[in-house]
This record gives structure tokens, C-alpha cells and sequence, in this order.
């Protein structure tokens, strides 16, 4: 029942995927950039402000949750690293894809935490709404060096990054307590609920299919990491110190996701090669749908 439910939270992704692969001539190099541009500057950053502002998020909560998953994080960017003697030449496309080795997909994240019995995905949106603004402020630090900006252009680029943005006033709002208004959050809203197909449209459209089932050292050490080494890092510390239940599921599943398709529209915005990373996006989607049910199983299985 769980793999099911997992193949049939990815099933709607791929045909996106599949339908801008079938799309790609339709529209010129240029309207596909023009895409990416809108996506990165508009339709993520609001995505990424939804979801953590529409969930009121406990001190308490965030001072447990907070500190795993920013460890986490940073257990994948550090791993992840090993592949960068197999990967591209210039460090912005390595950037590109080093990124995903410790990005997430928040939307599987609730399909596969709402599967489990007795989820709490409460826990889960704080852990997303934590891990966002320290995932984003790892990568775009990568890609901006990568990009062989000085220190004060770097420092200035993640300031102002969209994304970064969005999660810390997301948090903020999250955080405080208040609810927004209907009427001014609806936009905010309509504007999220077009980001993931419009980057899975793209994802499609720019990724070299004939690459998609070839995996080579450099996708498959960053796929290992984001799959399998994140994921049983955080079962076994969480076995070992006797973590809540509730907590462990949100941190294993957290750790098992694939990586996320705004790591595509982070790279496109900061001119990495864009096939690159869709090729991973897609490596590390379809080899979720085999190893994250395992992982979900072994929680189940250890809260017996």
C-alpha cells in the first residue's frame, strides 16, 4: 500500500516531466529561459512563502526540529562534495548539481509523512520551514562562488535571492502567529500553485532523456547521498539517542526525499548548465520511488 501510494504521488510528476519533453520544440531557447527567469523570481519564492507561513510554527517545535535537519543539510553538502573530482570542470555547473545532494522535494514530503499512521505533519512543516532558508543559503553561497563573484556581489546576491527571501518571511510569519488575510493571500496562492508545473514542464523540455536511466560516478555519489547515506545517517542517530516516534518518521522521511525541482530554477537563474541538474532532478525522482517506501517501511518497522 505505501510503495502504491508513493508511485501514485510521482506518477502526476513524470507525465509533467514527460509533457515538456514532448513540448520542447515547440517553444524557443529563449521562452524556455524566459520561463525559468519567472519561475525563480515570482513563482517558487511564493511556493516557498506558503508553505512555511500557512502553518503556525511552535518555539519549542523549532528548537528541536531546527538543529537535525540544518545537520542534515550539511551532512549532504559535505558528502556530496566527494563528487566533485567526477563532475563538471567549471565549479558553477558542479554547483549546479552538488546542490543536489541535500535539496528536497517538500510536496512528496507530505504525500509520504500522510501515509504513515499516526503522522504528524505539523513536525514536518516545521522541518520544512526551517530547512528551506539553510538549504537555499547553501546553495546559492555555491553558485554564487561558482559564478566567481567577489565577497561583497556574493554576499549582495544572497540577500536579495528570491528564495531566501520567501523562506525567512515565511518563517517569520510562521513564527508570530498571524494569519493573512484571505484576500491577500489568495494571489500568493494561485502564483504557488503554478510554480511546480511550470518547473516540471521545464525540467522536461531541457533534460537529455538519453541520459535520464545512464547513471555515471558523479549522479550516482550525489543520488547515494541524497537516497541513501542521508537517510540512514538519520535512522541510525535517531535508533541510537531513542528519538520520538513522531519526530523520527519526519527526519528519516526528510532525509530519504529526492532532491527538488527548484533546484533546476536555482540554476537556470544563475546560468549553470540547466540539463544537468533536470537530469538529476529526474535520476533522483525515480530512484525515490524504489528506495523512499524502503525507508518508510524501516520506521514503521522500528515503531513496531
Amino acid at each position: 500500500m505505501i510503495f502504491l501510494t508513493i508511485l501514485n504521488g510521482l506518477l502526476p510528476s513524470f507525465l509533467m516531466v514527460i509533457l515538456g519533453g514532448l513540448l520542447r520544440n515547440r517553444l524557443s531557447e529563449n521562452a524556455w529561459a524566459g520561463l525559468d527567469k519567472l519561475n525563480f523570481e515570482i513563482l517558487f519564492p511564493a511556493l516557498i512563502f506558503t508553505a512555511a507561513a500557512s502553518r503556525p510554527i511552535a518555539v519549542a517545535d523549532m528548537l528541536r526540529i531546527a538543529p537535525a535537519v540544518w545537520v542534515i543539510l550539511g551532512v549532504g553538502l559535505v558528502l556530496g562534495y566527494g563528487a566533485r573530482r567526477y563532475g563538471p570542470q567549471r565549479f558553477l555547473d558542479f554547483a549546479g548539481g552538488w546542490q543536489t545532494a541535500w535539496r528536497f522535494n517538500t510536496a512528496l514530503g507530505f504525500i509520504a509523512v500522510g501515509a504513515l499512521p499516526g503522522a504528524d505533519l505539523g513536525k514536518l512543516a516545521v522541518a520544512v520551514g526551517m530547512a528551506i532558508p539553510m538549504a537555499n543559503l547553501m546553495a546559492v553561497t555555491a553558485l554564487s562562488r561558482g559564478g566567481s563573484l567577489g565577497l561583497g556581489a556574493t554576499l549582495q546576491k544572497i540577500a536579495l535571492n528570491p528564495f531566501l527571501l520567501a523562506s525567512l518571511s515565511g518563517v517569520a510569519v510562521g513564527l508570530s502567529g498571524l494569519k493573512i488575510p484571505g484576500p491577500v493571500l489568495a494571489p500568493v496562492e494561485m502564483l504557488a500553485a503554478a510554480a511546480i508545473p511550470v518547473a516540471l514542464i521545464s525540467i522536461g523540455a531541457t533534460m537529455d532523456w538519453r541520459a535520464l536511466a545512464r547513471l555515471d560516478r558523479f549522479s550516482a555519489i550525489l543520488c547515494g547521498v541524497k537516497l541513501m547515506a542521508l537517510p540512514a545517517l538519520t535512522f541510525l542517530v535517531c535508533a541510537l539517542v531513542s528519538v520520538q516516534t513522531s519526530l523520527m518518521t519526519v527526519l528519516v522521511v526528510f532525509a530519504a526525499l529526492p532532491t527538488a525541482s527548484a533546484a533546476h530554477v536555482l540554476a537556470a537563474g544563475f546560468g549553470a548548465d540547466r540539463r544537468l541538474v533536470a537530469t538529476l532532478i529526474a535520476q533522483s525522482t525515480l530512484l525515490a520511488a524504489l528506495s523512499l517506501p524502503v525507508w518508510m517501511a524501516a520506521v514503521m518497522i522500528w515503531a513496531g
